[in-house]
């Protein structure tokens, strides 16, 4: 029985899909074996020994300490792609929103309440206080070309917009996903240089932080127009502020609210609805769920964080047993596992062992159960984080 505890209100379509024969799910559980989580601070808490992974519900892990937990052997999942149509449509608004003045439309139409039969004739007068501009024909930068990145540089296509994306480490891949028609930027100035839209769909590390700044507004068209539905910390408030003052931007459309940005004319704050519908929060519960289910139930990776992709494309040997190895990323590990299981006169029938960094991560079957003192010998061994058996 697999015991999973859940930090956040999780969607019943996910939590479905954990066999309850198998599997006890609640937000307080003795000794978990793995969390489901969305939006709970995990930075300060404490974890029990017995949690083995971390499953996150969204595509940003800014609130899991990942990289210390991976030096634990913790495998850190986060739901990649599973929420980008909700936020797709979100930056696609959002380009509408910069370009058309709806919001200050709507307010003062709101102010002719009371004219009765005048409203119509006051509502034709005032049109002319909100001309906007249309998306057909101008120039659409898109930083990031990942799962939401792509979907948005394909409907700026649509739209009839020029396209221009900038991503340094494109993937096969995500190329494929591509219209033949959007243009490659070799660098994010030439990107900038050219766009009237600029959008940016990265996570925020050290590197990218302030990817949006005075030192890179310097480089951007006059009038040029910000949308950041990706992480607050991409963009630096302040800077732009100063540049919206000057006239440099238009406008800026921002899902992370922030006490400077408010009741600005040129800025839209919405409270962080990137993924918030129904349909987002599904899929994204159910990608994490499948996640943990193959992590627990066969020790596979995929779309983990900390830990590199690994998955054994054999089923366990009948009566048999699979050991999932977190261990450092140094040489001899391979040797050291097979001599423990030699010395125990244990067959192995199949093995895969890939490394992310100085983590990596062995999976190995053998014929017949491993017993306790094998485990120990192996967890003994110098560079092994942790060893988990699943036994057939």
């Amino acid at each position: 029985m697999y015991k999973i505890q859940t930090l956040d209100r999780i969607s019943a379509k996910g939590l479905d899909n954990f066999p309850r024969d198998d599997y006890e799910i609640a937000s307080e559980i003795v000794k978990p074996d793995a969390i489901l989580v969305r939006s709970h601070d995990m930075l300060s808490m404490e974890l029990d020994p017995s949690v083995k992974a971390i499953a996150r519900a969204g595509a940003g892990v800014n609130n899991i300490p990942f990289k210390e937990l991976g030096q634990k052997g913790v495998v850190v999942f986060n739901t990649p792609g599973a929420n980008a149509n909700a936020v797709k449509e979100l930056v696609m608004l959002s380009l509408l929103l910069a370009s058309r003045p709806v919001i200050a439309a709507n307010k003062w139409t709101n102010t002719l309440a009371g004219k009765g039969a005048e409203i119509a004739g006051l509502a034709e007068k005032g049109k002319k206080n909100f001309i906007g501009q249309e998306l057909k024909g101008k120039t659409l930068g898109v930083i990031g070309l990942g799962a939401i990145g792509a979907m948005v540089a394909n409907l700026g296509i649509e739209f009839g917009m020029n396209v221009i994306g900038y991503d340094p480490f494109l993937s096969v891949d995500a190329a494929w996903k591509l219209n033949s028609a959007i243009k490659h930027a070799e660098t994010m100035d030439t990107l900038f240089a050219k766009a009237d839209y600029i959008t940016v769909h990265v996570p925020e590390t050290p590197d990218t932080k302030g990817t949006i700044s005075a030192n890179t507004i310097k480089n951007m068209k006059n009038g040029v127009r910000i949308i950041n539905i990706a992480r607050g910390g991409l963009v630096n408030n302040e800077d732009v502020l100063a540049a919206i003052k000057s006239g440099k931007i238009a406008c800026m459309v921002t899902d992370f609210a922030a006490e400077e940005l408010l009741n600005n004319d040129n800025v839209i704050c919405m409270p962080h609805l990137g993924a918030s519908t129904p349909e987002a929060e599904d899929n994204c519960a159910v990608m994490a769920v499948q996640q943990l289910r193959d992590f627990l139930e066969t020790g596979a990776i995929k779309n983990s964080v900390n830990f590199p992709k690994c998955k054994m494309d054999s089923e366990i040997p009948a009566n048999g047993t699979r050991l999932c190895i977190a261990h450092k990323n140094v040489p001899n590990m391979i040797a050291q596992f097979t001599s423990v299981l030699g010395e125990a006169k244990l067959n192995i029938s199949g093995m895969v062992d890939q490394n992310r960094n100085d983590i990596a991560y062995c999976l190995i079957d053998v014929d017949g159960k491993v017993d306790e003192a094998t485990l120990e010998a192996l967890n003994k061994k110098e560079g092994v984080i942790n060893v988990r058996p699943i036994y057939a």
